[in-house]
């Protein structure tokens, strides 16, 4: 058996297509999505309704991510948060919410903040962030005490997580495997291709390979300047050259 794992689209459709036709190719049985799925990206409507689609899908399983539930739940409050922490992410975000529609807003609501699943044998726990928290970041760099402690009181052999767009993998002392699976949509990594996770299961013993895809970021950076909030240019240049996460 054959998973794909996905993380953090960003509104990033150039991306997510070039993902899902490598996806197509390598012939995979099932599709994870571990959420972030909208928000300050070149097209958070046509990202949102597609996977929308994908919600009757029994092969397709969906989470929500921190960002979804902001976009879903905007409010005054929230956005004068952002504003003294991240400005041109709160006029993202604010776009965002006036682009999506009821129905849309609805589908990131009522996203599971975490899945559990059992394939061949191997039980898989689907988080966003940790499995503590949505927002907490699993980084290549996080101490391993740090991680044993996240997963301590965890049944299941593997966590999967995104939300920090850099992908990284651990093994703990009690033999779980934790795995950031990188991000779709708006890559930290020193080449800004799209990331995603391969799990290859055989009799309940597993294989992880991050697969880097190349997508066409000039369309992408094109569509992201084009929308309507302060910003959205340097926002835009992240695609092609990754500094910082939030500003």
């Amino acid at each position: 058996m054959k998973i794909a794992v996905i993380s953090d689209i960003h509104g990033n459709m150039e991306a997510l297509e070039a993902v899902m036709a490598d996806i197509e190719k390598e012939k995979c049985d099932k599709i994870f999505a571990l959420g972030d799925y909208a928000m300050a990206g070149p097209e958070p409507w046509a990202t949102v309704n597609w996977f929308m689609n994908k919600k009757n899908d029994e092969n397709f399983k969906m989470i929500q991510g921190n960002t979804d539930l902001m976009i879903a739940d905007y409010n005054a409050e929230l956005n004068m948060m952002l504003q003294e922490k991240a400005p041109i992410m709160a006029e993202a975000l604010k776009d965002d919410f006036f682009q999506l529609n009821v129905l849309q807003k609805d589908f990131l609501r009522g996203l599971p903040a975490q899945l559990e699943a059992e394939e061949d044998g191997v039980k898989i726990l689907l988080v966003h962030g940790s499995p503590r928290k949505n927002n907490e970041d699993i980084l290549p760099d996080t101490p391993m005490n740090e991680v044993e402690r996240m997963v301590r009181e965890i049944d299941a052999q593997v966590i999967l997580c995104g939300h920090t767009h850099i992908p990284c993998g651990f093994q703990t002392s009690s033999k779980k495997t934790v795995v950031n699976v990188g991000s779709v949509g708006r890559p930290f990594t020193q080449e800004p291709k799209s990331c995603y996770l391969k799990i290859t299961i055989n009799n309940g013993k597993c294989v992880f390979e991050h697969k880097f895809v190349e997508y066409n970021i000039d369309r992408a950076v094109m569509k992201l300047r084009g929308r309507n909030f302060a910003g959205a240019n340097k926002l835009a240049n992240t695609l092609i050259d990754p500094q910082v996460r939030h500003f």
